[in-house]
Parts: structure tokens; C-alpha cells; sequence
């Protein structure tokens, strides 16, 4: 008998990994953000010195990855595995960064919730006892978001109101079998789930039902309530998907409180900025968890918080032929006990 399941679809680990390090990189407009302070590194050069965005993107993930390691004291070869992915088509962002690192990889492909998707895979690989180390990484890149799914960025598209801002962010978390914490304790993996929305330009709203049904299964199964943790976060519903989720919680008789919380509506001032209805990307909510999120953790701001991103898995090709926007969401719970 599986003791670690519980409920129908969470995963309470028996030897919570650690958090052993973490870092992230963001460029010009996270810098321009109120989380640019929980940043170890800022680049206003958008290629971050290569000629391309997308040779950018791969850039980011390898220089993110160092940052992760150095501050482990840790080299690659001492990773057992790297979990990652990003938007770009084949994921060659991540594949491209890591093609010389020597280091066992599986790519990853979760849109938005891929931070979270990789956590989760990277957790129960080491509380299994296949591996020591292994971390957990993502990216995305706002010029090649915008090639690859919408408008080219010289083209000067208008944005509409419900439309969100790709991160130019990179997040890697390296968890191990010990450390100090924060420790991954419980995962309870997403549901595709697809409402019909079909706009490309409303992810909020497409998305926001896969972060209700991920979220009620974990409270469900684990028998606690939003109450019970310090904040709970999603990622990245922008401020339309937010008020969906809250409002589907609120007909379930349920107060997620003022603790319900959003990285793609932390991550910029959406009104200074012009962000429209927040950010979303990849490296949105990898940004925020491995910079503030984690960081604050270390500094005892939050016991325990319930990390939840949430992805859209549609492809250009799948808009173009009218199909409608299946979404996911992972849940991650981290615990600084």
C-alpha cells in the first residue's frame, strides 16, 4: 500500500526535501518592479548578451543556474538532476542552456505552472530516494513570448485590458535530502481543465478554473483550510483570473482571505508599469518564488504557504484552428517546519 498518497490526488512526502538554495534573474522591466530588491540579478539588456531573444532565454537559464549552484557551494556534477522548461517551442530554451552541462535533464513542459510542475517532480524524485539533489528551473522571455504566440514586438500590436505581461525571468530552486529548509511536504498534481475560453489574450479566465479544482483537491485531501496557511499564492492569474478563483471559493461558502495572493499581480506595479491585468510567463511566478517568496520564508514572514501556478497549455497552432485553452495547476506546499 502507497502510504504517501492522500486523498485522490496529493502526495504528503514522508522525508520533506529541502530548499537548499535558490536564485533568480529578471531584466529592464522587473527592475523597474516592487520586487526588484529579491533579484540577484537585473539585466536591462534584454539578448542578456547574445544576439536573439531566445539565445537570451537560454542565457538566463544558464546564468541562474550558476547563481543557484554557487551559493549551494555546490558544481553540476552534483546534481543528480535538472527538471526544466519554458513557452518556446520544443522547450529549447531550457534544452539549448543545459546541452553542455552534463548533468541528467528532463524537459518539462507546463506553461505557466512549469516552476511548479518541476518542484513537484524534482520533490518526490529525492524523497523516493532516486536522488540527493536535483533542481527545478524555468524561464520565460517577453520578446519571445510575444514572436512565438501573439504579435512580433516591432509589429506594435495593441494589448487589450484582460492581456498580461510576459516575464523576462529565470527561477531555479535546488532542493536536497537535507538542509536547513524550507522543506516541499505535500504535491497534489493538476487536472487539465478546459471552460471553452478561447481567447489568447485572457489567460486569467482560462486558467482560473484549473487553479480552483488544483486547490480544492489539495484542501480537500490534506482536510485543512486556506486558513491554515500563511499566504496562498497562484501563478500567474493576473488580476481577472484572481477575482474568478476567489469568487468560485466564495460560492463554496469558503473566505480565501486577504492572504490569497496572485505573483503575477505582485511582480509589477500594474499601474505605473501599464501591466494591464498583471504578468504571466514561465518566469513570472519562478521569479517570485525564488526570490521573495523563499526569502521571506528564511526570515520567518510566513510558516507555511501553498504555491500554486497555473499554466495554459495552447500552442499557436491550436488558436489558429480555434480550439479553446485547456489550463493546469500544480500545487506545492513549503513548509519552514
Amino acid at each position: 500500500m502507497n502510504k504517501k498518497r492522500i486523498g485522490q490526488r496529493t502526495v504528503a512526502l514522508a522525508h520533506p526535501p529541502s530548499v537548499l538554495s535558490y536564485a533568480n534573474i529578471g531584466g529592464k522591466v522587473e527592475k523597474e518592479g516592487p520586487l526588484s530588491a529579491y533579484f540577484d540579478e537585473l539585466d536591462e539588456d534584454s539578448f542578456f548578451g547574445e544576439k536573439t531573444w531566445e539565445k537570451a532565454e537560454s542565457a538566463m537559464q544558464k546564468r541562474v543556474l550558476a547563481r543557484a549552484l554557487a551559493q549551494a557551494g555546490l558544481k553540476p556534477k552534483d546534481l543528480d538532476y535538472i527538471l526544466a522548461g519554458d513557452l518556446l517551442n520544443q522547450c529549447i530554451g531550457s534544452s539549448f542552456s543545459l546541452r553542455d552541462s552534463g548533468v541528467p535533464f528532463y524537459g518539462l513542459y507546463g506553461a505557466c505552472s512549469t516552476m511548479g510542475e518541476s518542484l513537484s517532480l524534482a520533490a518526490m524524485l529525492i524523497d523516493g530516494g532516486f536522488a540527493s539533489k536535483a533542481a527545478a528551473m524555468t524561464s520565460s522571455h517577453f520578446c519571445t513570448a510575444e514572436r512565438q504566440y501573439r504579435m512580433p514586438v516591432p509589429y506594435g500590436s495593441q494589448r487589450t485590458p484582460t492581456a498580461q505581461w510576459t516575464a523576462t525571468a529565470a527561477g531555479c530552486t535546488i532542493l536536497s535530502d537535507e538542509g536547513p529548509g524550507p522543506y516541499i511536504t505535500h504535491v497534489t498534481c493538476g487536472k487539465i481543465v478546459d471552460k471553452g475560453v478561447s481567447d489568447a489574450n485572457n489567460m486569467g479566465a482560462a486558467m482560473a478554473p484549473a487553479a480552483y479544482d488544483t486547490l480544492s483537491a489539495f484542501f480537500r485531501d490534506t482536510g485543512t483550510k486556506p486558513q491554515d496557511y500563511g499566504l496562498i499564492i497562484t501563478g500567474d492569474l493576473g488580476e481577472l483570473g484572481h477575482s474568478i478563483v476567489r469568487d468560485f471559493f466564495a460560492k463554496d461558502g469558503i473566505d480565501l482571505g486577504t492572504h490569497f495572493q496572485d505573483c503575477g499581480m505582485l511582480l509589477y506595479d500594474r499601474e505605473k508599469q501599464d501591466m494591464h491585468a498583471g504578468g504571466s510567463g514561465c518566469g513570472c511566478s519562478a521569479a517570485v518564488l525564488n526570490g521573495y517568496l523563499l526569502s521571506e520564508m528564511r526570515r520567518g514572514k510566513w510558516k507555511r504557504i501553498v504555491f500554486a501556478p497555473t499554466g495554459a497549455l495552447l500552442s499557436p497552432t491550436s488558436s489558429f484552428q480555434g480550439e479553446s485553452i485547456p489550463s493546469i495547476c500544480h500545487v506545492v506546499c513549503i513548509s519552514a517546519e
